[in-house]
């Protein structure tokens, strides 16, 4: 059984560990923990690693945020994986910093990254992991929020953070989607 593990961010050190970045900070985890090693491939930074048997296919795309899409839809049809068998890890503004919800499919909800997914791959049939980054910022500063660094209470936490959510893909992983729902999103 293989998975396709997305880890959704913009490439470039101004990017580094950014609220938007999250998705990569997440998967950069689990590949470490792994002791996988990234390489550039075509569209993306791409990490293959095992867990309990389990082939996990690891990207980073490389395209800009905005166009994660072209790396999502070449990466499925390269390793032929089925959407359902896709992880994707991506910040969300809709929910406070501190929590992850993990859904089965769902709409965009205005994620530029998502939406270019939906619209290469048509489909949002897809499992993923929406890291909650809060939304307190003044009217109007949303993108300077997103593209801007944890606070210093944030960071003291992320890396639990982190570290929970590289557990639910491990889960997604090896008991199911189903059950790794009940179980994270509490």
């Amino acid at each position: 059984m293989k998975f396709l593990i997305v880890g959704l961010g913009n490439i470039g050190g101004e990017y580094a560990h950014t609220r938007h970045n999250i998705g990569f900070d997440v998967v950069d985890e689990l590949v470490s923990k792994h002791k996988g090693l990234f390489v550039t491939e075509r569209y993306a930074d791409y990490a293959q690693i095992s867990f309990k048997g389990k082939q996990l296919h690891v990207i980073k795309p490389t395209t800009y945020m905005n166009l994660s899409g072209k790396a999502v839809r070449y990466w499925m049809q390269e390793l032929r994986i089925e959407a359902s068998n896709i992880f994707i890890v991506v910040d969300e503004l809709a929910i406070d910093f501190g929590k992850v919800r993990i859904r089965a499919t769902g709409s965009d909800a205005g994620h530029n990254g998502l939406k270019n997914i939906y619209e290469l791959i048509n489909s949002q049939q897809y499992p993923r992991l929406r890291f909650g980054v809060g939304n307190n910022y003044p009217k109007g500063r949303q993108v300077e929020y997103v593209l801007g660094h944890f606070t210093d209470v944030e960071q003291t936490k992320l890396p639990e953070l982190i570290d929970h959510s590289v557990k639910a893909i491990e889960s997604f992983a090896t008991i199911g989607l189903e059950r790794t729902m009940n179980f994270f999103n509490k």
